[in-house]
């Protein structure tokens, strides 16, 4: 097997990315290079054989859409009766009519000069295999063209999802489309759909109206949108399981339907974030004769076997002070909030069952006698997932995946659903462990910031749950996620393009390139990650600077590249040499454009010391690199004292990190390095 490689070549103006092999994402299992090449120009024509379903038709009029998208060749013909067709595709059976989690994903793929062949059991194969056709699109010497590989294909695990919250912040119903495109795109099979929290209700129910009506703030899906998405997914390969969160995060619900509540209030929807004490009344028979005919209702909206009831942060607070819980506990020998809410999880498993529901819950709900079958979501430690695994349950794995921390893509990258203490798990309780979520929680996100926070990284993730697991050089998968994130675009996610218009609505009417050079030169930070939850509400604007960066630059990255070349050579490469130097007379000069243009504007205010440190830093690096090129000793006192400023300017400032510092901090420890040899 030849496992393809990028190859990356430095230019006088940058450092750009050449594959010269396919750069695919996620990679497959295994990748054969053969001869010669499939041209993709106006006689390009596809056509499928075996299995009948409008999802594969549906399926091939997307795939020509898109490549049309990809390549600016505009339309395509079908193929002549009898006719060759460029790509031809051979589904051994349509499969079952909605995605399922046993489903066979398999699919293989020979893109010889003509015909190529796709040949996939099912459908989800057959979608599957196109989008891997579509990565393999690039420029050639004659025009677009694909090369002529061997492609054999399965996913790892098959539960490989994406959490979106729509409670804490609403999101409209294109938000959540293009994001199930872009999902495919990369094989994601899981749309786990968080439906319901503190902050809203967000599913309408004909049988208990004021839910949405009293707890959404006129937001949420209509039972025809519901039905909508559900289609969408299953069109595109994916499950759509809903999320309403039981007996806790459940505030939004009490303003419609009080009773429920183990507290009298009054409610109103929740505007700040965090833990609310607002719990479902566990002891009253009402309440689950509600949740009975609720989750009926819902069942026939959702046709995956999946339901997720949540299950997380009940702090008992309302049930400790409830005479009534109380009584009803010390009745039923339930000792504390664990046993209450267990009591709860039996009784909500049993209404699932009758519906025809496998419950899902966060890793709070392992407990003592948790009913057999429950699936469980490891969102606090890996430590709870190998737990599940050991006592018979099957898990999810989503710590580690959480989007909204604005973690590095290869932060998210090492984290294996059987790495960790699941790594010590015989075959059969290994085998329980089903795949992993990304998680994108809402507190920080509006429907303008949302796809910045998921796409490219959600992209690593998939790659750890659906190759196989010795793929894992994470510089590899930069090289690869860079490629992927340009065609992500082509899916319709907006990912890339929400920064610039951003900026210039914070530079107002002076010119946006002073604060565009300070916003590639810093990264984003979230939640547990130097940014304040706190200070924020659903109504404060998400209009900052830190909302308009991504979490990771990637014109930084490439800088690091450069300088950890720089220092690992006796002499530094001249072209090298000139891009940092470049960089750093950017950055010098960059404060003295910046500074007027912030000047009166409350919206950059908080930003001027941290151009003023861009400065510095484009300062230090051009000494430090001058030192290096021409050998001469820097001084100890000099290296020391920009090496603690490094370390100041590291801390975050605004709620963002100044990402400029790595590159300067490895020349600082180079010449550092040299001078202590020297002093030997």
């Amino acid at each position: 097997m030849l496992r393809f490689a990028l190859l990356l070549t430095l230019l006088a103006g940058g450092e750009l990315a050449r594959a010269a092999s396919p750069s695919l994402m996620p990679l497959p299992v295994t990748m054969d290079a053969a001869s010669g090449k499939l041209a993709i120009d106006r006689n390009f024509t596809v056509n499928a054989a075996g299995c009948s379903d409008p999802r594969l038709a549906g399926a091939l009029a997307r795939f020509l859409a898109r490549l049309s998208r990809q390549t600016g060749i505009p339309g395509w013909n079908r193929p002549a009766a009898g006719a060759v067709p460029s790509l031809a595709i051979a589904c051994a059976a349509a499969g079952p009519p909605y995605p399922a989690l046993e489903e066979d994903e398999s699919y293989q793929l020979d893109t010889r000069p003509s015909p190529a062949l796709l040949q996939a059991a099912t459908i989800a194969g057959v979608l599957h295999g196109l989008e891997t056709f579509l990565q393999l699109v690039q420029p050639g010497a004659d025009g677009f063209q694909v090369p002529a590989v061997h492609i054999q294909d399965r996913p790892r695990f098959p539960w490989r999802g994406l959490m979106l919250d729509v409670s804490r912040h609403w999101m409209p119903l294109a938000v959540v489309e293009r994001n199930l495109d872009a999902m495919a795109a990369v094989k994601l099979n899981v749309f786990h759909w968080h439906l319901s929290d503190d902050q809203g209700f967000r599913a309408e129910s004909k049988l208990f109206p004021r839910l949405q009506q009293l707890g959404s703030d006129g937001n949420f899906y209509t039972q025809d949108e519901i039905r909508r998405v559900v289609a969408y997914a299953r069109d595109r390969g994916v499950r759509v399981v809903p999320e309403f969160d039981i007996p806790g995060h459940t505030t939004s619900w009490f303003l419609g339907y009080p009773e429920l509540a183990s507290a009298p209030g009054p409610y109103e929807i929740g505007r700040h974030f965090g833990v609310f004490d607002a719990a479902m009344d566990p002891s009253r028979e009402e309440t689950y004769t509600f949740l009975d005919a609720f989750i009926g209702e819902m069942a026939q909206l959702f046709p995956d076997p999946y339901f997720h009831i949540g299950g997380d942060e009940v702090n008992g607070k309302q049930w400790n002070q409830s005479a009534r819980v109380q009584a009803f506990a010390r009745e039923h020998g339930l000792d504390g909030t664990l046993a209450i809410q267990t009591y709860f999880n039996q009784r909500i498993q049993k209404i699932l069952l009758q519906h025809g529901k496998i419950m899902i819950g966060w890793d709070e709900v392992l407990g003592p006698d948790l009913p057999p079958g429950t699936v469980i979501q490891s969102w606090r430690g890996q430590e709870s997932l190998a737990d599940a695994a050991a006592k018979g349950y099957r898990g999810i794995l989503s710590s580690g995946y959480y989007l909204d921390h604005l973690k590095p893509a290869r932060y998210h990258y090492g984290m294996d659903p059987q790495g960790g203490p699941a790594a010590g798990l015989d075959a059969a309780q290994a085998a329980r462990i089903l795949g992993g979520e990304a998680c994108m929680w809402g507190e920080l996100i509006d429907a303008e910031t949302v796809d910045s926070r998921i796409w490219p990284r959600a992209a690593a993730i998939a790659e750890r749950l659906w190759s196989p697991r010795d793929v894992a050089d994470a510089d590899d998968m930069y090289a690869r996620l860079e490629v992927a994130s340009r065609l992500l675009e082509w899916t319709g996610v907006q990912h890339r393009a929400v920064s610039g218009p951003m900026l210039d609505r914070l530079a107002g009417n002076h010119p946006a390139e002073a604060l565009r050079v300070l916003a590639d030169a810093c990264e984003a930070l979230g939640l547990g990650n130097g940014r304040r939850g706190s200070r924020y509400t659903t109504e404060t604007p998400l209009n900052r600077f830190v909302d308009a960066l991504p979490p990771e630059s990637e014109s930084v990255r490439a800088l690091e590249r450069v300088a950890a070349r720089i220092v690992a050579s006796r002499v530094p490469d001249p072209l090298d040499a000139a891009q940092l130097r470049r960089q750093f007379d950017q950055w010098a000069g960059n404060d003295a454009r910046f500074q007027p243009a912030a000047a009166e504007n409350a919206l950059l205010a908080e930003l001027k010391p941290l151009s003023k440190d861009l400065a510095m830093l484009g300062a230090t690096g051009l000494r430090a690199l001058g030192d290096l090129e021409s050998g001469h000793a820097a001084p100890e006192e000099w290296i020391a004292g920009q090496t603690r400023e490094c370390a100041r300017m590291e801390r975050p400032a605004a709620e963002v990190s100044l990402a400029a510092v790595r590159p300067v901090k490895l020349l600082l420890e180079e010449l550092a390095r040299r001078s202590r040899k020297a002093a030997q």
